[in-house]
């Protein structure tokens, strides 16, 4: 099993399905386009978000598409995920320290969190055999949103709140996550989508990582 980890509009997606194509194996990847919950989450103003705890609901949808995610990719011999229930918590401490979710829901989200983690780790494969790390500096981040084109995530408000998850993501990835081995792949000049040399460097750099881990 691997997963992918990293900011939004990193790439992560499109890095799924490229080691799907190359690797084999069966490809999860992050419920997005069906979410009702994260137009909203991006384009409601403070007052409405306040009223309707959207990035508490936006958390709880996360957390069970997640957690739905992983148990299926469990039944599988190999598996490639677009970000797993391990990286949750990040997002949803991020809110928290930003004031959009409340001490309570966040306490709330932890329990209902660390009950499904006791579940998980009753499962066959409790964790990714290699969590990809795709990094890149802040201001790639920007501009790959930007290409990605949703609209929902265009509007320069947001710049606050993509630097925060931005500027943490590396503390949470070297001192909190403890699930697997880590890969870290440097996104800033490596363009997997438009570049066929970089996607295939790409997957050679996960092929060789696991191949030194002796996992086939």
């Amino acid at each position: 099993m691997v997963c992918l980890a990293g900011m939004i509009g990193i790439g992560k997606t499109s890095a799924t399905k490229l080691l799907g194509e190359h690797m084999g194996g069966t490809v999860f990847y992050e419920k997005v386009d069906d979410n009702e919950i994260l137009p909203l989450f991006y384009t409601a103003d403070a007052k409405e978000q306040e009223r309707k705890r959207y990035p508490f609901l936006l958390q709880l949808e996360f957390l069970n598409s997640r957690f739905q995610i992983i148990k299926e990719a469990a039944k599988h011999k190999d598996s490639v995920i677009d970000r797993s229930i391990f990286e949750d918590w990040y997002f949803a401490k991020i809110n928290h320290d930003l004031g959009k979710i409340s001490d309570t829901e966040f306490s709330i989200y932890e329990k209902l969190l660390n009950n499904m983690m006791d579940e998980i780790d009753e499962i066959n494969q409790k964790a990714p055999d290699l969590m990809v790390y795709m990094r890149a500096s802040f201001k790639t981040i920007i501009e790959r949103i930007g290409k990605r084109g949703r609209e929902f995530e265009q509007d320069k408000g947001l710049y606050d709140y993509y630097y925060a998850l931005w500027k943490d993501y590396d503390d949470w990835v070297f001192n909190h996550y403890d699930r697997s081995a880590i890969l870290v792949i440097d996104m800033d000049n490596m363009d997997i989508v438009n570049n066929p040399e970089d996607a295939i460097t790409f997957v050679e750099r996960v092929q060789n990582k696991l191949a030194e881990m002796k996992i086939e």
